[in-house]
């Protein structure tokens, strides 16, 4: 039968291919024509064929519904959780162990109840540090009744168990506010006066009760100043981790000398910080001002970083400065960071005052203005300066910057000699000694990588040494030690250091 070339054209699987044709395409293979061709041959033959006197079929297209192209579904990827903001959780934990024992170590007490003395045993049941005990006596709610009881204490470690999988979040958990998962400076009070009033190397200060209040704000100040890497004012998990805190912590319990422990928790260090901070309190009120601060170490710092220091340039989180005074939690860290140029904090306490645009870059503008007081100063004592400019050949050797002409942060940080760039700007004294000092000294220091102890605690333990000795000495003027060598109407004691803190005030954290 032959096909009428109108129908052959209407098929939807040919009409295509023979539009390829006409165009002279040479990709349809001929045998694939054919087969197609011949199906549809057949598919005509097999047609019914017309009754006489039936009108003819009009001819319609054949139409053929195509089929919806369904998409397969994606194959479902199994990704693992690889995010734990509060642990790696531990399948294996006995969690029923854990409360056994705590049910047993509250069994020794009376009616089940444990203070917050009684509360190192139950630390240690539960395989915590021994100076965690006021952060869990509190976080069930202890300090709202005097005691936790064996239920209260439970429920609250069985969620804690259930949430919070290393120690870090276990910490936190404990010692923030409820709801929270960051750290303020007012979480860590009862803490440390826990460890005041406990601690073997602090029992000297149960009778002195006006020294505790500044004892720990000076051990809060130091841990922010160590912890607090984001300049926040708020200690996050992931700060916590990656500092040494709770391990230092840990330590407590099994050192007696807390003065071994030069990290956060020395007496000596904060003795040092409190009668220095005492010389430039002339008024006693707690709060010195510029003019007192340039007072410190015989006026070694420049007018010009000491204005820095008062405009609010190394502020953390919201905290606003008191125009024209600094409190003693800011002058621990001005005194840490004074000493101690090669700390990281301390790195970035200077260059936010250098910084004088805040655009993140040291320019040779801002070198340059405060080099301008160091050459004054200089000429005054008879020393010639030297030139700007070949100073700042120096320098930029010394920092060997990224971008040229401009020294960043990070520039100073991998520097390793970020202490001799800043006193060269802003402290004479160092900056004299630094010009004075063999090169090859320093190059030595700067390459040795060795556990040396760093700057500030240097700093604090020959400090430490003169306090002593200076008090030694007034006692024994006072006792009269003297009366062979001089007469009695002769002697002036000068500063007591002993009774430095007698006018204590106490404060809160910010003043």
């Amino acid at each position: 039968m032959m096909i009428k070339e109108t129908s052959l054209r209407r098929d939807p699987d040919l009409r295509g291919e023979l539009a390829f044709l006409a165009r002279g395409c040479d990709f349809v293979l001929p045998s694939r024509f054919k087969k197609r061709l011949k199906s549809f041959q057949q598919a005509v033959q097999n047609k019914p064929e017309k009754k006489p006197g039936t009108p003819p079929l009009s001819p319609t297209p054949a139409t053929s519904t195509p089929t919806p192209l369904v998409t397969p579904p994606p194959i479902a990827v199994n990704i693992p959780r690889f995010y734990f903001p509060k642990g790696l959780p531990n399948c294996s934990a006995n969690y029923d162990e854990a409360i056994a024992k705590i049910e047993t170590a509250f069994a020794d007490f009376e009616e089940e109840k444990a203070d917050i003395y009684e509360m190192g045993k139950i630390a240690k049941a539960c395989g915590c540090p021994l100076y965690w005990k006021a952060a869990m006596f509190n976080g069930a709610g202890g300090e709202r009744t005097g005691f936790v009881s064996v239920h209260s204490f439970i429920a609250t470690w069985r969620k804690l168990l259930h949430s919070c999988y290393d120690d870090a979040s276990k910490f936190v958990y404990l010692l923030a506010k409820p709801g929270f998962s960051i750290l303020e400076q007012e979480d860590f009070i009862p803490l440390l006066q826990d460890i005041v009033d406990t601690h073997p190397g602090l029992t000297f200060l149960k009778d002195a009760p006006e020294f505790h209040s500044r004892y720990i704000t000076t051990v809060i100040q130091r841990i922010f100043y160590t912890v607090n890497r984001s300049w926040t004012g708020k200690i996050t998990l992931t700060e916590l981790r990656r500092s040494n805190f709770l391990q230092t912590l840990a330590l407590l319990e099994e050192e007696d000398d807390i003065n071994q422990i030069t990290d956060y928790f020395s007496y000596e260090h904060f003795y040092v910080i409190y009668c220095k901070f005492w010389e430039l309190d002339t008024d006693h009120d707690l709060f010195i001002d510029p003019k007192d601060l340039a007072r410190y170490n015989d006026h070694a710092s420049s007018n010009r970083i000491i204005e820095r220091l008062f405009s609010g340039a190394v502020t953390r989180g919201n905290s606003v400065q008191k125009e024209g005074r600094m409190s003693y939690a800011e002058f621990v860290w001005f005194l840490i960071s004074e000493e101690d140029k090669k700390n990281l904090t301390s790195i970035e306490y200077w260059f936010r005052c250098m910084d004088l645009d805040g655009d993140g870059v040291l320019s040779m503008y801002e070198l340059e203005f405060f080099y301008e007081e160091q050459c004054e100063r200089m000429e005054g004592m008879g020393i010639e300066p030297l030139p700007f400019h070949d100073l700042l050949c120096q320098m930029l050797d010394l920092v060997k910057p990224e971008c040229q002409g401009k020294i960043t942060l990070r520039d100073l940080k991998r520097c390793r000699m970020a202490h001799i760039f800043f006193d060269t700007f802003f402290n004479l004294e160092k900056y004299l000694d630094h010009e004075q000092r063999d090169p090859f000294a320093v190059q030595k220091d700067v390459e040795s990588d060795g556990p040396e102890p760093s700057d500030w605690d240097k700093y604090a333990s020959e400090e430490y040494e003169i306090l002593v000795a200076e008090e030694t000495a007034n006692e024994q003027l006072q006792e009269g030690s003297f009366e062979d060598d001089y007469e009695s109407d002769e002697l002036t004691v000068p500063s007591d250091i002993g009774n430095k803190m007698d006018k204590l005030v106490i404060s809160d954290l910010s003043a």
